[in-house]
């Protein structure tokens, strides 16, 4: 009787950590044109709230369960979405911005972003204290600090789409249509540029890009690939 009881414990351990298993998705973020790795990609899932950020090889994990919604996040690359019909390792491919910024009109409409109201736990995690090595070195509380750089580079570039705009470039650039989106990819300022410029030093700003965009050959004038913001671990 003894024996049955302790396999039966047993048993109900071995399928408590079946079920935990069954929580966390794992997967790996690819570059959908050269198939790189891509690190520092940030994985939201949109039902439980979990947050992952994917590593220096493109793993990620992140707790979920079927008919969860996650969303593939990183600067310079299209958001991606995936609905989890199973709990099957993922590959996910994200596209450069190039082209889909064309597409979509490059909007400056983005929703209002507080990380600190909408993520609270992840500022929690990311404090360090002298006397609790794991906040130092663990997985948890680095992915955390992680997160937190990625907050503030999507805060920081929300707003330049609120200064640069296509009004905005309009009104003084005779452009129009994928001529003006090509030029406002090919000469969106930095966020440190619009910190530190007023309204005049950004007029002036696109008037001379603006002439340095009609100086050059017609097949210069489409934006390159964009390159991804390098975020330090």
């Amino acid at each position: 009787m003894k024996m049955r009881t302790i396999f039966i414990l047993l048993l109900s351990v071995v399928a408590a950590g079946l079920a935990n298993a069954q929580d966390v998705l794992k997967g790996t973020v690819y570059e959908s044109a050269g198939g790189a790795r891509l690190s520092n990609v940030f994985v939201r899932n949109i039902n439980n709230k979990q947050l992952g950020i994917t590593d220096k090889q493109g793993n990620f994990t992140v707790k979920a369960e079927t008919g969860n919604t996650l969303i593939f996040e990183a600067p310079g690359y299209v958001a991606d979405t995936l609905y989890l019909v199973d709990m099957l390792p993922k590959k996910i491919q994200l596209t450069t911005q190039t082209i889909a910024l064309r597409e979509v009109k490059i909007s400056s409409t983005r929703e209002a972003f507080d990380p600190h109201k909408e993520y609270p736990e992840i500022y929690t995690k990311s404090k360090l204290y002298v006397l609790s090595p794991t906040t130092w070195f663990g997985k948890e509380a680095r992915d955390a600090r992680r997160m937190k750089k990625f907050f503030r580079r999507e805060q920081e570039e929300r707003r330049v789409d609120a200064v640069f705009t296509r009004t905005y470039v309009g009104s003084i650039v005779p452009l129009k249509g994928e001529d003006l989106d090509d030029f406002m990819l090919m000469y969106r300022p930095t966020y440190d540029f619009i910190k530190g410029n007023n309204n005049v030093s950004m007029a002036i700003y696109i008037n001379d890009s603006y002439k340095k965009f009609e100086a050059l050959s017609p097949e210069k004038r489409k934006p390159q690939k964009l390159v991804t913001p390098v975020v330090n671990n």
